[in-house]
């Protein structure tokens, strides 16, 4: 837009140029936030994950200080999924209890030992974590879901203790 005052011609607004400017700015800042953010996602969700073992775990303590085994403990839903509630493609882990004499038995089930517990949480994105936790001490996970068992988190650089 020009505004003709006495002898001078005014412009005012932007160039084509400066607006392009602008937008290329704003696209790097996109690109680079982008990816921080689905990465805040990726630990939000171990996190949850984390803090969810953890208190399985305190409860199958309280469970045997009461019961004076671990037999009969369960969790709800069996398997527990988080985000709690979450169904389809919005779950982000998967957790299961089993007996840690015999990984193929629940808890609950009448055969097993209730003398150990295995706690398994399964990643459904393979960017993340899949975590083990034993009564034993075991605490490690590992991004590849595959090598993570009842009994190890497997070997190599991706395991890792926490």
């Amino acid at each position: 837009m020009y505004l003709k005052t006495d002898m001078f011609l005014v412009n005012k607004g932007f160039t084509l140029i400066e607006l392009t400017i602008v937008v290329f700015i704003f696209g790097i800042l996109a690109a680079i936030a982008t990816p921080i953010y689905q990465n805040y996602g990726l630990r939000a969700n171990a996190s949850a994950a984390e803090q969810a073992i953890s208190e399985i775990a305190i409860g199958l303590n309280k469970h045997k200080s009461r019961n004076f085994s671990f037999k009969g403990f369960s969790i709800s839903p069996n398997p527990m999924v988080l985000p709690i509630n979450s169904t389809g493609s919005n779950i982000k882990y998967e957790i299961t209890v089993r007996d840690g004499n015999n990984t193929s038995l629940a808890l609950t089930d009448s055969a097993a030992l209730g003398q150990q517990w295995v706690i398994r949480a399964e990643s459904k994105d393979a960017r993340n974590y899949t975590y083990l936790f034993t009564s034993n001490g075991l605490r490690c996970r590992n991004k590849l879901a595959s090598s993570v068992t009842y009994a190890t988190c497997g070997t190599g650089a991706n395991v890792e203790k926490w």
